[in-house]
């Protein structure tokens, strides 16, 4: 039976999408350097893999059948009942051919995934580098369904399985059984691909508490814009109309169904986006925007707007999401992608910041209910504490 799904979030004109295709895995390797156990390191707490033995009974199983997994550190302390569940990203497979692909990555297999990653940002345990959330338990699960824990199939003949919404449920029944079902509070992250999850999957995290647990949801890098490319095609809608039919998903809007407070992380020139969906490849054919894509500071006045029309569509968007007391918001003006996750983005002395604020501060005055958090950096190139990705 098909499961119905929700994967787009349609907000005005405006779409969420999270779609990646393996000649992305070279640019989301680079943002990964800070995830995967770095040799010789002895300062990065290092947390090893669990696969979810009791995962394929339930047929909930990575893209290649084999089990999925996720890291877990305990909290401590103060920490000991609370709970962060962050979900890995990675780009979304859209074909057969990237799908089989894919299952001989990481991000298809167990086979392949580290068996021990660093927990850095959002996931550190020193108090100096992660301040609000250092001694909770702190979760990373692994993303290897292609779809954003979100799909609900197969493809006999390729041998693919699209069971994204089940290893989803398997591992919040997994994790519940260690003890989340005791929290008294609860935030679900997650950076690109599972920063759109964690908006699909936003209502029913909440749903596994009782009313009295505190819950939240964090969206790094989530904001996919269904935006014009520099040849006037539309890139990600193109290829998320290949998940749609290979997955079986059914969009439809679903900013406004979801109940559960939410803070939206995201860079207003996002480093993925203008790699993959505003200045792919094959919409620049004879390079008039690679030296510009690579250093802004090569760039003309038409190519900055075109880049500061991203962003205004960007701001448009968040208007009436921003007008709810419960939600929070960052966006700054930089080319980054996946702020949460890395240890100079999330909370160093030269970190990101609008204002005065950074990000990991930003989101526990959110989160706590410290104060409203509604920042918006002001337009490239005013802002000096960016740590761009350099695209290549």
């Amino acid at each position: 039976m098909i499961m119905k799904l929700v994967l787009l979030w349609v907000l005005g004109l405006w779409s969420v999408s999270g779609i990646g295709l393996s000649r992305s895995e070279s640019f989301l390797s680079y943002l990964d350097e800070e995830v995967t156990v770095s040799p010789g390191s002895t300062t990065t707490l290092i947390v090893p893999l669990t696969l979810i033995q009791g995962a394929a009974s339930k047929g909930a199983v990575c893209l290649d059948g084999t089990l999925p997994g996720y890291h877990l550190h305990r909290g401590f302390g103060s920490g000991a009942n609370s709970w962060v569940i962050h979900l890995e990203g990675g780009g979304w497979c859209n074909t057969i051919r990237s799908c089989v692909f894919r299952k001989t990555t990481r991000r298809g297999s167990s086979k392949f995934m580290e068996k021990s990653i660093n927990f850095t940002g959002i996931l550190s345990n020193k108090a100096e580098e992660n301040p609000d959330f250092y001694n909770w338990n702190r979760v990373r699960v692994r993303y290897c369904d292609g779809a954003s824990f979100a799909g609900e199939g197969q493809n006999e003949a390729n041998k693919l399985y699209f069971r994204g919404q089940r290893i989803w449920l398997a591992a919040m029944e997994e994790l519940m059984a260690k003890g989340m079902q005791n929290a008294n509070q609860a935030l679900l992250s997650g950076c690109s691909a599972g920063g759109l999850a964690s908006i699909l999957h936003c209502d029913e995290f909440k749903n596994l508490f009782p009313e009295t647990t505190k819950v939240k949801c964090l969206s790094d890098a989530g904001l996919f814009l269904d935006a014009t490319n520099v040849a006037g095609g539309h890139t990600l809608r193109d290829m998320y109309e290949g998940v749609v039919t290979l997955q079986c998903f059914f969009p439809q809007n679903l900013v406004s169904n979801v109940k559960t407070p939410m803070f939206l992380l995201n860079a207003a020139y996002d480093a993925w986006q203008v790699d993959q969906s505003l200045i792919p490849s094959l919409a620049d054919p004879h390079g008039l925007w690679r030296a510009c894509k690579t250093d802004r500071s090569h760039c003309n006045s038409s190519q900055i707007q075109f880049f500061q029309d991203f962003r205004n569509q960007m701001l448009d968007a968040v208007k009436i999401f921003s007008e709810s007391n419960q939600n929070g918001l960052f966006i700054n003006s930089c080319f980054a992608h996946c702020q949460s996750e890395r240890k100079d983005t999330w909370y160093e002395n030269d970190s990101p910041r609008i204002g005065n604020k950074g990000i990991a501060v930003s989101v526990g005055d959110w989160f706590f209910d410290r104060t409203a958090v509604k920042a918006i950096d002001c337009p490239y190139s005013c802002d000096k504490t960016c740590h761009d990705v350099i695209l290549k």
